[in-house]
């Protein structure tokens, strides 16, 4: 049992140093040397978790669909905001979420599958719309997987362009405006009417999905 929960610190420690690096430096400028040094660790130890610089990246990749969640809405299409200011709000304050964003964005990184996190937002999106759709939540011309399509797509530039112009430090509010002007186009006007799209929703999501998740956690280890 200690020798499995060092294990999974060593990971945890290589995986942070590893989205240290690729923030500052991107995924192709960055080296396992750099990595090792920033995790005070061996190349023994780093390649017993992880095969490959690009194995470390996809791995900081799938970090910002992991650890807290959503948890179900009365409205599916609140549940899609709450997801989209959940991430805004990670993007602002975990260091990992804004790795995987930068490793995302980052058309440089030669070798590098980036397609994952676009492909699973989307995929997120459609199934929700979908839920929504049934629910008839939306309006009857709305197409799920295009409206998935262009919050993923907004998103995307939003989050950059707010990196660019101030580290993210305005992007709960580029994101509450940015769903303001998309969601009318295929949300029925009565949900739309009863939807939370304030910034303060952000900071909200995150201390009610942090809590729910400590609960499981808590609850796992009793079980």
């Amino acid at each position: 049992m200690a020798e499995q929960v060092r294990a999974i610190r060593t990971r945890r420690t290589i995986l942070s140093a590893a989205a240290k690096i690729f923030e500052v430096h991107g995924y192709q400028a960055a080296t396992i040397t750099q990595i090792l040094k920033e995790a005070g660790t061996t190349k023994g130890a780093l390649y017993f978790h992880f095969v490959s610089k690009e194995d470390l990246a996809q791995a900081v990749l799938a970090e910002q669909d992991h650890s807290i969640t959503v948890p179900p809405r009365v409205f599916k299409v609140q549940e899609i905001v709450d997801i989209v200011m959940l991430h805004a709000h990670r993007l602002q304050t975990d260091p990992m979420v804004r790795a995987a964003v930068r490793l995302t964005m980052d058309q440089l990184a030669e070798g590098l599958d980036r397609s994952g996190p676009f492909l699973r937002w989307g995929e997120v999106g459609v199934r929700l719309l979908k839920e929504a759709q049934a629910r008839g939540e939306l309006v009857p011309h709305a197409v799920p997987a295009e409206t998935a399509d262009v919050i993923v797509g907004s998103f995307a530039g939003i989050q950059s362009m707010s990196q660019a112009v101030c580290d993210y430090r305005d992007l709960v509010t580029r994101v509450s405006v940015m769903l303001r002007h998309v969601l009318p186009s295929a949300v029925a006007p009565s949900v739309l009417a009863s939807l939370d799209l304030a910034e303060s929703r952000a900071a909200r999501v995150y201390a009610e999905a942090l809590e729910t998740a400590r609960a499981q956690k808590a609850l796992g280890a009793v079980g």
